[in-house]
């Protein structure tokens, strides 16, 4: 009988390290690899276009290396329960690849495919390639439960074997054992979308900063690993105003649609660091980034609710207050505060931002000024951000709001005094917020501050052409503080409950401080007076992976165990 297969690629687009798309080749008389297009998502408002941008850009050079092979990518649209049922009779299918998907909602979907093959008599193969580690071999190694802190978690895979070393690329042999029937007409019916076929508006698109595809993440691969000092005398750097802009060598975007094996990065980063340092064992400092995304991944993987509060087991209940007006300003770089604004200019432009300048905004919104909840800005994010991760982008929203993983409310960002830091001559605002370019470095970040000849001769007046500070952050972090400090002094009374009685209590918790503080702070003061920055634990934060721009290094008092098991 012949062993039709046929190989579905999700995340993992690419040819090299590709395990399970090599268990589809292997013994096979055809071959075909398959993306299936579901056009609700291509609507869906949670997707913007610089994500499927990037995606498609991924597709189109995924097929020119599959066309190199003499082989094809079919692109279908639908949704895969109602996809695969026809492939598996049209094209006679005995085998179906694919790789696993540790997230709640993709095995949900996976179990639901599985099953289907079965009664179709095809056989499934799924192997892990997203991630370093087998997840649920960490979670046994911490008696069955995911280890709720990063210094758990490193203690954890550091007694773990290494990870498997990475596959080399599928090779035209290969290929050439198995074919890949392609009909004349394969463009027309399976042929990569456009944006505007898509329903996007393309006219005034800036060009892309980040081009998708497995080509670009392997030149950008090689780019970073030419910084052999680097490397070789790893240290956590600290952030400058370059760091701010998109980094040629960034690599984010590239691990999260799997154009970029986790693996090879890891291996590549290694053996450089072990040839430069005469076979001295790497740091695991340098392999942070990777480690963040495994532990949020790690956190994630069985509970379904890890991107809300309600009914999430590690997420503290606080109860945050609904306004929609003051989340569009944010999300629309419209709050009055040049830094929190440039930066999310910078995201809605370009798709992606330094990973301090999203600790900044994350506190903005949450706990250190607008106290609006976390999952809000995660949804943003998620529309927007290129490297959107399900697991890291909600972890990363529950540890920047002290919901989950972190406990040290204290320190807040100052939407002034940080951006001042990090970038003294406000550059940065200049080039996302340019009506606000003419202004002196002394009010760049609080143009309100400024005298009116001075707001006029820049031909900026604050509330005319720019907007006023939408909050007084003195007053509303000293609030918001006061919050965060009720609701953990009533857990705190608590501890060592298992997580669904905390959950309940929580819920209590979350109506009780919803009478104490039922207003939120006042949103028409307009002058504020801004606190002095509170450094964070920012070693022991998560970073978003890419190459030359890490941040800056800050105390690790106490940022660790909070809270976690």
């Amino acid at each position: 009988m012949a062993v039709n297969s046929v190989h579905w690629f999700r995340k993992g687009l690419r040819l090299h390290d590709n395990p399970v798309l090599q268990e589809a080749l292997d013994g096979a008389d055809g071959a075909r690899c398959v993306y299936i297009l579901d056009p609700w998502f291509a609507g869906a408002a949670n997707v913007g276009i610089n994500r499927w941008r990037f995606l498609l850009e991924a597709l189109e050079d995924l097929d020119s290396s599959l066309k190199k092979l003499k082989s094809r990518l079919f692109v279908i649209r639908g949704q895969p329960t109602d996809v695969f049922p026809r492939l598996f009779k049209e094209w006679e299918v005995t085998r179906l690849t694919f790789e696993y998907d540790p997230e709640p909602y993709g095995k949900e979907r996976d179990g639901a495919i599985i099953k289907m093959a079965q009664e179709f008599g095809v056989e499934t193969i799924v192997r892990n390639a997203h991630t370093l580690y087998d997840l649920d071999r960490i979670i046994e190694a911490n008696n069955n439960s995911p280890p709720l802190t990063f210094k758990r978690f490193q203690a954890i895979v550091s007694r773990l074997e290494l990870p498997r070393r990475p596959l080399p690329p599928i090779s035209q042999q290969q290929m050439d054992r198995c074919r890949t029937n392609i009909a004349d007409n394969h463009n027309q019916q399976y042929s990569i979308p456009s944006l505007e076929e898509l329903g996007f508006r393309t006219e005034g698109l800036p060009p892309a900063v980040w081009h998708g595809g497995e080509s670009e993440a392997l030149d950008r691969l090689n780019k970073h690993l030419d910084k052999k000092v680097w490397v070789a005398n790893f240290e956590p750097p600290r952030v400058n105003t370059c760091s701010l802009y998109a980094s040629p060598t960034g690599l984010s975007p590239y691990l999260r649609f799997g154009c970029l094996s986790c693996r090879v990065l890891y291996y590549n980063l290694r053996e450089l660091y072990m040839k430069l340092r005469k076979r001295c064992s790497p740091p695991l400092s340098l392999f942070g980034q990777l480690l963040w995304r495994e532990f949020f991944y790690t956190a994630a993987t069985n509970n379904p609710n890890f991107d809300r509060m309600e009914a999430n087991p590690i997420c503290v209940q606080i109860p945050w207050d609904q306004n929609p007006e003051a989340l569009a300003k944010w999300a629309e770089g419209r709050t009055g505060f040049p830094w929190i604004d440039a930066i999310m200019t910078q995201l809605r432009q370009e798709g992606w931002i330094h990973h301090l300048a999203r600790h900044a905004v994350a506190c903005f919104l949450t706990r250190g000024d607008l106290w609006i909840s976390w999952e809000s800005g995660m949804k943003v994010f998620e529309e927007l951000l290129l490297d959107a991760d399900w697991s890291v982008n909600a972890g990363s929203w529950m540890w920047l709001s002290c919901s989950a993983f972190f406990q040290q409310f204290f320190h807040c960002y100052c939407p002034v005094g940080f951006g001042r830091r990090t970038d003294p001559s406000g550059d940065y605002i200049r080039r996302y917020i340019p009506m606000l370019k003419d202004y002196p470095d002394r009010y760049i970040y609080e143009p309100w501050n400024a005298p009116q000849s001075v707001q006029k001769a820049a031909n900026c007046v604050v509330g005319v052409d720019y907007p006023k500070p939408m909050i007084n952050h003195a007053e509303g972090s000293r609030l918001n503080i006061e919050r965060m400090k009720q609701v953990y002094q009533q857990l705190s009374h608590y501890r060592g409950l298992n997580p669904q009685w905390l959950l309940r209590l929580a819920h209590t918790v979350l109506y009780s401080c919803r009478r104490v503080y039922r207003g939120s702070c006042p949103m028409s003061q307009r002058v504020p007076v801004h606190s002095a920055l509170l450094s964070g634990a920012e070693e022991e934060r998560p970073h978003s992976t890419q190459g030359g721009s890490k941040g800056s290094k800050g105390s690790r008092k106490g940022g660790e165990d909070g809270g976690g098991r």
